[in-house]
């Protein structure tokens, strides 16, 4: 997920979860802006965005509905420019909203009249943010476990791509334990296994499920449905347990990131591991409090996890931090189910990762300059590839073209990511990928 915070040097935010429409204008913003108001009602917010010292200035209108056809007539035969960005998120978010928590401490607090577990509070923070009925939210998860099993079974057949550093290695790791010729650990076998085929999948362009990141598409998918195939869990068993893994993603978005650029790599496959074991707990039938305890001990056993892309690709060490991952997500879910104390509650925890990941220096925050991504062999890798030397950090800029939006030239947006609203939506976190190429 994407915030888009600026544009033409402008500061905003723009999640994704509304339509916006934008007018651009050079003079008499004043006068847009009362013509603008006249012809729609009160379900739009408007908000001029106008200085003396920018070059291009306009006027935002935002709704959970498309803009008035009548505001583009008015505007049909002027040199005003109206732009249209309709939302990228599949649950919207309407114009009132009564969350009943978006900390990890008020969603205990609020769950000790109520006594629910983790998938269940998930799916009321769901309804009461997105005005969406329980069923809808079960459905909606249930389609994400079906792409999700879809990817394994992709990853197991085989995948072939070209411009790879790894190629198919699920399939030994399937070989040799079958054959028994590997170390018997149980569950973790099969854990290992899915989280190969999941990235591999990713490695080929083929359909991945973002949970919580491309990058970290691996570990929670993987522990949940290795774990779930074991117990021959049904789909709504595992759709729930996804859920509550959403919900430990909601507290990590309001306080901290996903993005490895910002935290490094705890706050990819870290966050993903913390989800896991959440969801882990609750597959085995765990209250909120256990699951809320392992993701807080799967948490802290990640932070400083560093992002070191060799060659620059979504590869190495990303596979081997994925299984980590994963199992640190098994290990705490049965720690927290045995009864061990997390000691941190999840909230400071999660405050804690992100102060590490601004403290991480950035060379080791998905830039390419440091740790494995600059020793020999990842140079030498890189070259056989084609592709340029990691770049340094820089505040992304880039023109933005998703359904009519701002696709003309000069109009450009400054991107920041994941979003850090209190709005986000479990299904969000955890949701479909087509072909997503992160090797740049």
């Amino acid at each position: 997920m994407l915030e888009i915070v600026e544009i033409d040097g402008h500061g905003l935010s723009m999640l994704g979860d509304r339509y916006e429409t934008l007018v651009f204008f050079e003079k008499n913003d004043a006068a847009i802006a009362a013509r603008v108001g006249e012809i729609l009602d009160h379900e739009y917010a408007i908000e001029v965005l106008s200085h003396p010292g920018k070059e291009k200035n306009f006027i935002r209108i935002s709704s959970p509905h498309p803009v008035d056809g009548k505001l583009a007539a008015a505007f049909e035969n002027e040199s005003n420019v109206m732009k249209i960005l309709p939302p990228v998120l599949p649950i919207l978010t309407p114009e009132e909203t009564n969350i009943p928590f978006v900390t990890c401490g008020q969603m205990l607090s609020y769950n000790a009249a109520h006594k629910l577990d983790l998938a269940r509070l998930a799916i009321n923070y769901e309804s009461a943010r997105g005005a969406v009925s329980a069923e809808d939210i079960l459905g909606r998860m249930t389609a994400i476990v079906r792409t999700m099993k879809k990817s394994v079974q992709a990853g197991l057949a085989g995948t072939r791509y070209r411009d790879r550093i790894l190629g198919c290695q699920s399939s030994l790791y399937h070989q040799k334990r079958q054959s028994g010729q590997l170390i018997d650990v149980g569950v973790l076998n099969r854990v290992i296994l899915y989280v190969t085929a999941f990235m591999e999948v990713k490695s080929a362009m083929g359909v991945i499920v973002a949970a919580p990141t491309a990058r970290s598409c691996g570990g929670l998918p993987g522990a949940v449905l290795g774990v779930a195939d074991e117990k021959n869990c049904e789909e709504n068993e595992i759709a729930k347990a996804l859920l509550a893994a959403g919900m430990i993603g909601i507290f990590i978005a309001k306080s901290a990131t996903f993005a490895a650029e910002v935290g490094g790599c705890q706050a990819e496959c870290g966050a993903g591991s913390a989800m896991a074991a959440a969801g882990l707990v609750t597959l085995m039938g765990g209250p909120a409090e256990v699951a809320v305890a392992a993701a807080s001990m799967a948490l802290q056993n990640v932070l400083g996890m560093i992002c070191d892309l060799v060659a620059g690709r979504v590869e190495v060490p990303c596979l081997g931090k994925n299984v980590m991952a994963a199992g640190n997500a098994v290990s705490c879910a049965n720690m927290a189910l045995a009864g061990y104390d997390q000691v941190i509650p999840l909230d400071e925890v999660i405050l804690a990762m992100d102060e590490v990941g601004k403290s991480l220096p950035s060379a080791v925050k998905c830039t390419a300059r440091g740790g494995l991504s600059v020793t020999e062999t990842s140079k030498k890798i890189q070259a056989s590839l084609g592709k340029s030397p990691g770049r340094p950090p820089k505040k992304t800029e880039a023109s933005i073209c998703r359904g009519g939006g701002l696709s003309a030239p000069g109009h450009r947006g400054k991107l920041h990511g994941p979003h850090q609203s209190s709005t986000v939506s479990p299904t969000h976190l955890i949701d479909a990928a087509d072909g997503e190429c992160l090797h740049d």
